[in-house]
């Protein structure tokens, strides 16, 4: 990018070798971000440091619209990113509560529509909905500096909320030959940023050993990659960190070499046993193996592998997933594809348009037991101020309504918070709007899924077995059957495939619980009419 759009003259050739190679002077970097103009012409996104949440929605509605980020701005980010990372520990401890749960997203590899499909499902990151993103960002997808620019600029804006883990693909070598590389050059046509190392320094030591991560090993038991010398580690440093950026887990008892990937190793669930068992863990949550459903558990249930970009090798290969961690509760895992079909709405929108379905249901169960929430208030009141921090109102929520939701999150659609972050708790029962009437039913099978609503989610629940979260169209029918024969209700099939076509909104062929919630909200009747107590849906 420096080559591309620094205008500087031949004497400073040193100059640019040392913004390419140099620690000291890469530190220093308004020096040469300066340098790079942002002309009145670009009509891109345009970041304000330090950044905030609107440089996010900003930078997400700019690539919906396939803009380019200007290379002023990458470079910016870049540099504040690693400056932020380079003050931050190897190791990040991370914790959950009743009411902040943990999501954990798997490979992406440039695949931009997946990550949009999780914010979509998932809501965008925030200190109330923290994400942990486990590596491989980059290769194979056409998006990579997109994705790259996304999850680098939210954790500059949420730095104790995001978690990048490396993964190998974040890595020059694995850059130059599956992809990254190759995208920066064509969107930011740059000539000559990088010396390729595959051509030079051929002079490996006779009893040099070579493998197909392209790491090579001397017998001073220091390393070069493809003939380029890297940073020198002893050879025993960086075999662990390719085993940890390489290995993959399998059925047979044991550690053996990786022949799959010429790097890292397999280790079998002993290993994983005896590895947990030692510092006390329950489970190994890892990416890094494309899976068909978009996740894998295995050795007895203490390695999970989690996969996040969905059409992999081709147009239905297989799905994405991620996990929901809460305190106290088992992973669920969420399931999704990206399909042609898929209608992407600009995010903010979709985001919106998915919660407000929820909100309206889960406002109808606040005022429904509102007596039992406004004693829990005030027991937690001890002051009579009408006011609770937010941490005492989510726990009066969880507690009285028996929902494990990310109610912090939530908090700003149910209640009034002041300038001091406290929240109103009396407002929690004002502004719930009932839509407005209509004086006939649409549909009877429509009323019948309401009036056994909570039936039908301890159903969806129950053939749900893997707690995915979604269940396929086959399912659904086979869930209707099965509340119909319970309830003795006939409905038509044509009906329920209709309907179940109609619920599967991005048209993947399945159906999650948001989808499925999303079909209904609840309206009321006239108070004229001969029943005024019966509701309906539409």
């Amino acid at each position: 990018m420096f080559e591309n759009y620094a205008h500087v003259h031949k004497e400073e050739l040193e100059l640019r070798h040392q913004f390419l190679e140099s620690e000291q002077d890469m530190r220093d970097r308004l020096d040469y971000v300066d340098l790079i103009d942002v002309p009145d012409s670009y009509n891109g996104p345009r970041l304000q440091f330090p950044l905030t949440c609107t440089d996010i929605d900003l930078l997400l509605e700019a690539f919906k619209e396939q803009q380019v980020l200007h290379a002023h701005y990458v470079l910016e980010v870049l540099f504040e990113t690693k400056k932020v990372l380079k003050q931050m520990p190897n190791f990040t401890h991370v914790q959950t509560s009743p009411s902040k749960e943990l999501t954990i997203c798997g490979d992406l590899h440039g695949k931009l529509d997946d990550l949009f499909m999780i914010f979509y499902k998932n809501g965008l990151p925030s200190e109330s909905n923290p994400y942990v993103f486990n590596g491989d960002f980059v290769d194979r997808g056409k998006y990579s500096i997109e994705i790259l620019m996304i999850l680098c600029v939210s954790f500059l804006v949420y730095p104790n909320d995001l978690h990048l883990n490396r993964g190998n693909h974040e890595d020059f070598m694995m850059n130059l030959r599956y992809g990254f590389t190759k995208e920066i050059l064509h969107k930011y046509k740059m000539k000559s940023v990088l010396i390729l190392p595959m051509e030079t320094n051929r002079d490996y030591d006779t009893d040099s050993t070579h493998n197909k991560v392209g790491v090579t090993f001397n017998a001073h038991g220091r390393i070069k990659t493809n003939g380029s010398p890297i940073e020198h580690l002893p050879k025993h440093e960086w075999e662990q960190i390719i085993d940890i950026l390489w290995s993959d887990p399998r059925g047979k008892n044991g550690c053996f070499p990786n022949t799959g990937r010429g790097g890292g190793c397999y280790f079998g669930p002993d290993v994983t046993s005896k590895i947990l068992n030692k510092y006390q863990l329950k489970m190994l949550i890892r990416s890094h193996e494309c899976k068909p459903e978009g996740y894998e558990i295995c050795h007895d249930g203490k390695v999970v592998t989690i996969f996040s970009a969905s059409n992999y090798y081709e147009e239905g290969s297989n799905r994405g997933a991620y996990i929901k961690l809460c305190s106290g509760t088992a992973p669920r895992f969420f399931q999704y594809q990206v399909t042609k079909a898929t209608c992407f709405q600009p995010l903010r929108q979709r985001v919106y348009t998915m919660e407000s379905s929820a909100i309206k249901i889960l406002k109808e169960r606040v005022i429904s037991r509102k007596s039992d929430l406004t004693r829990a208030f005030q027991l937690q009141d001890h002051r009579k101020s009408g006011k609770l921090s937010l941490s005492q109102w989510a726990f009066c929520m969880e507690n009285i309504l028996g929902l494990n939701l990310p109610w912090r999150s939530l908090s700003s659609n149910l209640v009034n918070i002041d300038k001091n972050g406290n929240v109103e708790y009396m407002s929690s029962f004002q502004n719930i709007h009932i839509e407005k009437p209509v004086q006939e039913a649409h549909s009877t099978l429509v009323e019948t899924l309401y009036r056994y609503r909570s039936d039908l989610e301890i159903i969806f629940n129950a053939i749900d077995t893997d707690h995915s979260g979604l269940i396929s169209m086959e399912e659904f029918c086979d869930m209707w059957k099965l509340f119909s024969s319970h309830y003795n209700v006939l409905i038509d099939d044509s009906q329920v495939n209709k309907l179940a076509n109609v619920m599967d909104l991005n048209k993947d062929g399945s159906i999650d619980f948001h989808e499925f919630l999303k079909a209904f909200y609840v309206v009321h009747r006239y108070e004229g009419l001969m029943k005024p107590d019966v509701t309906n849906l539409v």
